[in-house]
């Protein structure tokens, strides 16, 4: 996978569906990111996981997404919260991948771990709304 520098340059975007959301407590490693725009994306199914939500690149009936530009000191940034590994991408809490969204290619963090036994949020948002 490309380093933060290179990822940016290959795609400028990141597509968030949890804690990073606007007015959610991770907003903040956004600071100084452009909001884009809100999207609802098919490709990934999120897990609700406790504390905060996991994506895996399934299948949904949409969830819903916010889509940020960001720089390559602020993917790092994102890299490091989310446990993202450039090197073995595989080993940390979250890969990353590009995901089409509305206003472009976007990277999307996909959750590594076993979700066996997380309820499954295959439309709509994180928090979920009862």
């Amino acid at each position: 996978m490309p380093t933060p520098a290179l990822a940016v340059r290959r795609t400028a975007l990141v597509a968030v569906y949890g804690t990073l959301k606007r007015g959610l407590r991770n907003h903040h490693w956004l600071d100084g990111a452009e909001f884009v725009g809100s999207d609802v994306i098919t490709t990934a199914t999120l897990y609700d996981i406790g504390p905060y939500p996991g994506a895996k690149a399934e299948p949904s009936r949409g969830i819903e997404i916010e889509v940020f530009r960001v720089d390559a000191v602020c993917l790092k940034g994102l890299d490091r919260l989310e446990d993202y590994r450039v090197r073995r991408p595989k080993s940390g809490d979250y890969d990353r991948a590009v995901h089409d969204t509305a206003f472009g290619p976007a990277w999307l963090y996909l959750y590594n771990r076993d979700v066996a036994g997380c309820p499954v949020i295959r439309q709509g948002g994180w928090p979920m709304v009862a």
